[in-house]
């Protein structure tokens, strides 16, 4: 009898195991357009969430979105509230002690917006007095805190972006890093963005920026690194990463190199 219900339990067990496998939840800061926001209708939208839904289908998951501020995703991941994180999350050293990634799937450069000639440049000596807005928890933190606070630039950070944008609008900063995508389409593109623009050319340092945008994963989540891989090259193969790119980020270069 103990025998007979090891195996219906070993059954079970494997069952559970098969069926896990074939769900996928994404943890996702939806304040960051064009890579995920909702829209009017209240319905998810972005780069990313279209890129997470195709890669789904090429691995055969079911997906579903979690919800929270980015710099609480990693802790969520940890945490098992969800199982990846699809967030134009860059991959980086200082992460990758936390967290494991898949490959890199694409990669955006950085840059400074601010209203058209406030700002000299995107240098210590370009900002010197200046008030820099960075979304808490990114690698444009990371960069600003590490090569512009350090000599004397503030650098203020804000739980989502929009409210940078916010405080730009308002004068109560005078520039803010981000990747050069989100600027465009976020705040740029917008009637709000008349008067602002780009500042000198992307920032660049690979140890903070990192080695392009991937899924975090769980330390050790070997099945599912394999299974989402196995995934991105098929969407890269059949051309949807290009596709979504050019509807999205027209005119920027985002492959990785």
């Amino acid at each position: 009898m103990k025998l007979k219900a090891f195996v219906v339990g070993l059954g079970l067990l494997c069952s559970f195991s098969s069926f896990a496998a074939t769900e996928l939840r994404y943890g996702v800061e939806a304040e960051y357009p064009p890579f995920e926001s909702r829209n009017s209708s209240g319905e998810l939208e972005g780069f990313d969430i279209e890129l997470g839904n195709a890669i789904c289908a090429a691995a055969s998951l079911k997906c579903s979105w979690v919800e929270t501020s980015f710099d609480a995703l990693i802790p969520g991941l940890v945490a098992k509230k969800f199982d990846a994180i699809n967030s134009a999350m860059n991959i980086t050293e200082q992460r990758r002690q936390s967290i494991d990634f898949t490959q890199p799937i694409y990669r955006i450069p950085s840059q400074l917006v601010g209203k058209t000639g406030s700002v000299v440049d995107a240098t210590p000596e370009g900002l010197k007095g200046k008030t820099i807005g960075v979304l808490q928890g990114s690698i444009q933190e990371t960069y600003a805190k590490e090569h512009w606070e350090k000599q004397g630039v503030t650098v203020v950070s804000y739980k989502d972006q929009n409210m940078a944008w916010g405080d730009l609008l308002n004068g109560r900063i005078d520039a803010s890093l981000v990747m050069s995508a989100a600027g465009q389409a976020g705040f740029l593109s917008k009637p709000q963005g008349k008067g602002f623009g780009f500042i000198g050319k992307p920032v660049s340092d690979d140890t903070i920026l990192g080695s392009g945008i991937g899924y975090g994963l769980r330390k050790g989540d070997e099945a599912t690194k394999k299974q989402l891989d196995a995934a991105i090259d098929k969407v890269r193969a059949d051309g949807t990463i290009d596709k979504l790119a050019k509807k999205y980020f027209p005119g920027i270069d985002v492959s990785v190199k």
